[in-house]
């Protein structure tokens, strides 16, 4: 029996993922959450296979979510399950440690073999991602900005483009107010911008924010 948690924050969402599972064999859901902060509570009660979780949530969204539960449960299978196309994301959460990437659109099957490949300690890649993770490979391929992110400036950049304070993020981060501004100074150099309207726009406009 495979374990399955569902971090989503539309309640509507989960209540159709748990009934589609309670339907497969061999899988049974055993938490729900509504934010990255319940999971990670989720996570330390144990009782967990494979998390299933969303990446645009209130209160410690999907990115922070990853980071932090990776951190306490290296070995925990993460797979996101987001309504952003993969192109958005997928291929910087797998280098992350995500387990896989699947976008709200795909085939409720898709997800139960999705499950059942993460539970076995391997990455599932979809098709969209594979051709993802093959353009990577080629030198003459163009990153977009925020691809050359690094984890901690994700985060930031993302928390600043929602407009989320310095001092705020520093709280939610565990980390000091100068290193969060550190943070934002090498997201605006990389990305090329000079404000935290810039870095909004850019998001809204590549679909990474809602």
């Amino acid at each position: 029996m495979i374990r399955i948690a569902i971090v989503d924050d539309h309640a509507i969402v989960r209540a159709g993922l748990r009934q589609y599972f309670s339907e497969q064999v061999g899988l049974r859901v055993t938490g729900e959450a509504a934010n990255g902060r319940e999971a990670l509570e989720l996570v330390r009660q144990g009782d967990i296979d494979v998390l299933l979780m969303d990446l645009s949530m209130p209160e410690h969204g999907g990115v922070d979510a990853l980071a932090a539960i990776k951190a306490r449960a290296p070995d925990l299978p993460v797979l996101i399950l987001s309504g952003f196309p993969e192109a958005h994301y997928a291929t910087t959460l797998l280098k992350q440690g995500a387990s896989g990437y699947l976008n709200k659109e795909c085939d409720p099957e898709e997800i139960v073999k999705a499950i059942h490949t993460v539970h076995r300690g391997r990455k599932y890649i979809s098709t969209a991602v594979a051709e993802l993770l093959a353009a990577g490979l080629d030198p003459t391929a163009q990153k977009l900005p925020h691809e050359q992110l690094s984890e901690r400036e994700l985060q930031v950049f993302l928390r600043l483009a929602r407009g989320e304070t310095i001092g705020h993020m520093a709280e939610g981060m565990s980390l000091s107010v100068k290193t969060v501004s550190t943070y934002r100074t090498r997201v605006m150099e990389k990305m090329n911008l000079q404000s935290n309207s810039d870095l909004t726009y850019y998001a809204l406009k590549n679909g990474l924010i809602q």
